[in-house]
């Protein structure tokens, strides 16, 4: 047995561990099969689930601080995508509707019904297809520096998807770099310095060393980005989040995704509630965790499920619908024909 960042490691041969007691605080790294594909994913506590859903290029490993401090009072289960982290990376379908789908077949698998969907930058985005595809699988949904919710994103991620970018790669993200920035990240670590914002653009940054990590980048990218801006969006359905309860998290010096995403989407989602960390980045829920998870289970406390059966859902999608009818002026025309 050995001891890893996130609790006890039992390694039984290449890839593969077993469960260890105590799983109420056991936030080490599991795996799980799934239509073929490894999936790793965290999870640990008892009570009401909470599904962490992590960004673009990084991991269930953003969510370290947070852990252990939602399990205190929740069933956590923060899941590596498919092409991140220690999950497969296989070529295939890395749109916001595939991974929401692979995350409902992973609840199925773990049998969670139902749970509050919290999504971090590209995770936002997956956490608003997830509750839209399967509104069912939704009690709540908390959206920290979300993509979806406009065009502006940051320039690095513009140029990343110019096309033939990933020629360019190899040069920009060289192994020698990592290894020493691994190095002195780990004399910090040591030194005790830590600096949230800067250990996530990091980690993201490493990750990108590895070919199979940026070929899944890549597809992930593009299929959200495009040179212009974000090329998905979210802001014509908005209104369907009247019956879901919605938290907005942001940092108001967020570079990535702009805080007046939002302050939009806010207004734009009746009955949201939005909490601005002053100070903080596009990684708020690390650089102020004890403060995030505070707020969190503030919202959750204090906010009823979503119900499945309510028909708010259908009635608002209704009402936001047009019917289209080639044969209205026909119609028209015979009704005053015969008046």
């Amino acid at each position: 047995m050995t001891s890893g960042t996130f609790g006890p490691v039992v390694a039984m041969g290449p890839g593969k561990v077993v469960d260890v007691p105590n799983p109420r605080h056991d936030l080490r790294l599991r795996h799980i099969t799934i239509h073929g594909h490894d999936v790793g994913y965290r999870m640990a506590g008892e009570g009401p689930v909470v599904l962490l859903i992590h960004g673009m290029a990084g991991s269930s490993k953003t969510w370290r601080d947070v852990l252990p401090l939602l399990a205190r009072r929740y069933t956590v289960v923060a899941p590596d995508l498919l092409g991140h982290g220690e999950s497969a990376k296989p070529m295939g379908d890395y749109s916001l509707g595939a991974h929401a789908s692979g995350l409902r077949d992973l609840l199925i698998a773990l049998d969670i019904p139902r749970a509050t969907i919290v999504g971090q930058s590209l995770g936002g985005g997956v956490a608003m297809q997830l509750a839209y595809q399967y509104p069912d699988l939704c009690e709540r949904l908390a959206l920290v520096g979300s993509g979806g919710l406009g065009r502006e994103v940051s320039v690095i991620l513009r140029l990343l998807a110019l096309p033939g970018a990933e020629y360019a790669m190899p040069v920009l993200f060289p192994p020698f770099v990592r290894d020493s920035g691994n190095a002195v990240m780990r004399w910090a670590g040591r030194q005790g310095f830590r600096h949230p914002r800067f250990e996530e653009m990091w980690r993201a940054y490493s990750s990108l060393v590895d070919t199979e990590n940026r070929r899944a980048f890549v597809r992930t990218l593009r299929a959200v980005v495009d040179p212009g801006g974000q090329t998905v969006s979210a802001n014509d359905r908005l209104y369907l989040a009247a019956a879901v309860p919605t938290l907005l998290v942001w940092g108001d010096h967020d570079t990535v995704i702009p805080v007046s995403h939002a302050y939009a989407a806010h207004e734009a989602m009746p009955g949201s509630r939005l909490e601005i960390f002053e100070g903080a980045s596009h990684f708020a829920h690390c650089e102020e965790p004890q403060r995030f998870v505070d707020v969190l289970a503030d919202f959750i406390d204090n906010t009823e499920p979503a119900d499945p059966s309510d028909v708010a859902w259908r009635e608002s999608l209704r009402a936001g619908t047009v019917l289209a009818d080639d044969d209205a002026e026909l119609q028209l025309d015979v009704e005053s024909a015969t008046a």
